[in-house]
């Protein structure tokens, strides 16, 4: 019987790459975007597609039921849909936290929660959170985002504790530098919420963030790899006989898990200041 999974943010980047690799890989694919007309580029891509707005109540509710409609039932959930808000941390409004955890954490709740619900009653099924190397461990001018995936870890980790004993399977996927829009996508949520021409640390926002955000260097980094790998850790989450609780994608990323496991906070922070 062909597995069905729903994946949320797959208008570009991981998310699109992880619709066409599992759908080649024979499971039934749901994708889902914010925008109509990414809806409609991925129905013309051959992809099963539908609108669901992570940050829109409504849109979770109706967009999680069209596509159980669709399946049949739910196999898997992917949560892959964030977004990230550069600046530093002083310079924050709270409304800007409260924005942001509305898509990389409480949308994601919900989703994760009515997927439990459905897999409960349907005995079994396995749910994915796309978290990050940020988070497990800190870095400038990313506060915002770092804060949203460490509170995923967490409920993530409390969930699967609690889902032990059931058929509902808890995975956490942690990917390092990809290649994909993200720092392009964040350009717009920065100049909404952050006054860096008022900040004490304009002077460091213009020689640093700034030129990041508006005037990449084009440099590879040398442990980045395409969306593929996320994509290939994916597939092994969701169709291993016994997954791991979290898959580390990238060389960073286990560099970055080695740092908070054995690392003393100073060094720890030495290092990642230099990032």
């Amino acid at each position: 019987m062909t597995k069905s999974i729903l994946i949320t943010g797959c208008s570009s980047g991981i998310g699109l790459d992880a619709a066409h690799g599992l759908r080649a890989a024979g499971w039934q694919v749901i994708a889902s975007c914010r925008k109509p007309e990414d809806v409609a580029r991925l129905r013309a891509e051959g992809l099963t597609a539908i609108r669901l707005d992570v940050a829109d109540a409504a849109s979770r509710a109706e967009g999680f039921a069209e596509a159980l409609a669709i399946a049949g039932r739910l196999d898997a959930l992917y949560n892959n849909a964030a977004f990230a808000i550069p600046g530093a941390v002083e310079d924050l409004p709270v409304e800007a936290l409260r924005d942001i955890f509305e898509t990389n954490l409480f949308g994601l709740h919900d989703l994760t929660t009515r997927a439990v619900k459905v897999m409960r009653a349907q005995g079994g099924g396995r749910i994915v959170q796309c978290s990050s190397v940020l988070g497990l461990v800190a870095a400038r001018w990313r506060g915002a985002y770092v804060a949203s995936k460490f509170a995923l870890e967490g409920l993530t980790d409390v969930l699967r504790i609690e889902m032990r004993g059931t058929p509902v399977r808890i995975i956490t996927l942690n990917p390092g530098p990809i290649p994909t829009r993200f720092r392009l996508n964040s350009i717009p949520h920065f100049e909404r919420w952050v006054d860096w021409r008022a900040s004490p640390r304009r002077a460091q926002y213009e020689e640093s963030l700034l030129k990041r955000l508006y005037e990449p260097s084009g440099r590879k980094d040398r442990f980045e790899l395409p969306p593929a790998a996320v994509t290939a850790a994916l597939l092994k989450a969701l169709e291993a006989r016994a997954p791991r609780d979290h898959y580390y994608i990238t060389t960073t990323t286990h560099i970055a898990a080695a740092l908070r496991r054995f690392a003393p906070p100073g060094l720890r922070d030495r290092v990642l200041s230099r990032t």
